[in-house]
């Protein structure tokens, strides 16, 4: 599909009026890879980007270059340039053949103008250009041979460029059309302009790089592309979600918008799901809706809204006695009575534990834990304000993540072993620290703990061969798994992997404490999760 964009003109190129947010959505894709806002950046710029909603793709430079390169590659399959000069020698051969006879017959054979005109016929170089240059000061006998060669000095530039071209690169022409001289000419300032513009692009000049001269050669889509290129940081940073410099970060707002992406491509996933409602049956605490209201019915709380109540009471009192009646005090009747709807809602302490470790960057699995991790802090920041979330990252290490690096984290690079036991005392802590009637924990893992505390120190642990466990690491992860459930903390784990051993230890979790545990592919994984935090959020009307 064809894709056309409108915009000012200012009587040189096109200027886009691109939407920033747009950028941003292709952004977040590669931050969901653990790349950060500088790598995803030069990512964008190098390998180009897909603009959601617009049908249409920007080029990175990659692509720039190998069309470039194609281009030159069909100059030289198609030109064959070694005679691209033998016009215009023989146009100088014509014209100095008559300007010999004409000195012969003023002169004669013997004479010293003509022994000057011969040295300078047959001087030493072989070049064409040359060959003319060395009758630059002459004066010709034969007027309108001067005329011709007048032509050929005025050339004399051009045809420079195009012999020290041939020279390098002359025999990378074997195509099948032979090209004279004008071709040879439009061939060289052609390839000039390819290798001009390679250059720049490989450099990231981008501002160099003219998109009239793209489009010419490429086409509309390649200068389109190196426009945005152009624009790519500057309107990011003019639209306030990037702060730019040596170390580009996102801003509040971006952040927030990238956790909004995340949860729309999650709930797209649960759409295609069609998994149902899930509703649930309990109450929690009920909060007043002031924008709705009605009457009171007895048994219910008395939670006035005591404007409304007084002008019903008004309202009742004008009817009764009419526009004329008496001014008297107005008296409350309980059929006065307007109460404020409320909702049950049940305020959650969640910590949702990611593994980090270096085995989640396989398959897709961070980028998919990831994605969840931004959806829920959108969700819960916006639909549910008055819950606790928290994100805690583990892999030999466990710590907490502020909201501001969840765009941008990424798997712990040579951290292989995962200490879930710390994860889970981390989150034990925000709990304590966050109480709710509600307090869940979250994990999301692809293998089973090798990395544990022990009096303080810690300890990493191997499996025990191919398919085994680490026992110690294990144990004392179970240990701390009780304690948690003492606490009266649910957790529920989403499995990456079905490895035998981590199956084994989460079934051994859940039998303590008494959570659930999925399996699930990290294409899926957003929908069970978000499928599950919904279920325990699920709101009733009183």
């Amino acid at each position: 599909m064809k894709t056309t964009i409108y915009s000012r003109w200012d009587g040189t190129q096109a200027e886009f009026e691109l939407d920033p947010e747009r950028v941003l959505d292709a952004m977040s894709d590669l931050l969901m890879d653990g790349r950060d806002v500088r790598e995803a950046l030069e990512w964008m710029r190098q390998h180009g980007f897909e603009l959601g909603g617009l049908d249409m793709r920007v080029m990175g430079v990659e692509e720039l270059l190998n069309d470039l390169r194609r281009q030159a590659d069909d100059l030289r399959e198609r030109y064959e340039m070694s005679r691209a000069t033998d016009a215009l020698r023989r146009r100088l051969d014509d014209i100095l053949d008559r300007e010999q006879a004409a000195v012969r017959d003023a002169h004669g054979f013997e004479s010293a103008r003509l022994n000057d005109f011969m040295d300078r016929r047959f001087g030493p170089s072989e070049k064409l250009s040359d060959a003319i240059e060395r009758f630059r000061d002459y004066v010709f006998e034969d007027e309108a041979a001067g005329e011709e060669f007048a032509e050929l000095i005025a050339e004399t530039e051009r045809l420079r460029a195009l012999e020290d071209f041939l020279e390098r690169h002359g025999e990378q022409f074997r195509g099948a059309e032979t090209a004279d001289y004008e071709t040879a000419q439009t061939v060289r300032e052609r390839m000039e302009r390819i290798t001009q513009l390679a250059r720049n692009l490989a450099e990231g000049n981008f501002e160099a790089v003219p998109a009239d001269a793209l489009r010419e050669l490429l086409g509309d889509p390649a200068a389109n592309s190196i426009l945005i290129l152009q624009q790519l940081e500057p309107n990011l940073e003019a639209a306030g979600l990037l702060r730019g410099g040596e170390d580009p970060a996102l801003t509040p707002r971006a952040i927030r918008r990238i956790g909004a992406h995340a949860l729309a491509e999650v709930f797209a996933a649960l759409r295609k799901d069609r998994r149902g409602g899930h509703e649930t049956r309990e109450r929690g605490v009920s909060l007043p809706r002031p924008d709705e209201t009605k009457p009171y019915a007895f048994g219910e709380p008395l939670d006035l809204d005591v404007v409304r109540t007084l002008l019903r009471a008004v309202a009742r009192r004008a009817a009764a006695l009419g526009e004329d009646g008496p001014q008297a005090r107005v008296r409350l009747a309980v059929e006065d009575f307007v109460v404020r709807e409320s909702e049950s809602t049940t305020q959650s302490t969640t910590v949702l534990l990611l593994d980090m470790s270096w085995s989640m960057s396989w398959a897709g699995r961070f980028a998919a834990a990831k994605r969840v991790a931004l959806a829920m802090d959108h969700l819960i920041r916006t639909r549910f304000p008055r819950d606790h979330f928290f994100v805690v990252g583990f892999s030999t290490r466990a710590r907490e993540l502020a909201t501001r690096e969840l765009p941008e984290i990424s798997w712990d690079m040579g951290e292989p072993f995962t200490n879930l036991q710390e994860g889970l005392m981390v989150a034990e802590r925000l709990i304590v620290r966050h109480p709710s009637a509600s307090p869940q924990i979250i994990v999301i893992t692809d293998g089973q703990p090798t990395a544990y505390f022990t009096r303080g120190e810690l300890h990493v642990e191997w499996p025990l061969g191919f398919g085994g466990i680490s026992p110690h690491a294990v144990a004392e992860t179970m240990k701390t798994v009780h304690r948690v459930t003492r606490r009266g903390i649910t957790i529920n784990t989403f499995m990456l992997d079905d490895a035998p051993e981590l199956l084994g230890f989460v079934e051994r979790v859940t039998e303590v404490n008494r959570g659930r545990a999925f399996y699930t592919e990290p294409g899926r994984l957003g929908s069970f999760v978000m499928v599950d935090y919904l279920k325990g959020r699920r709101a009733k009307r009183r």
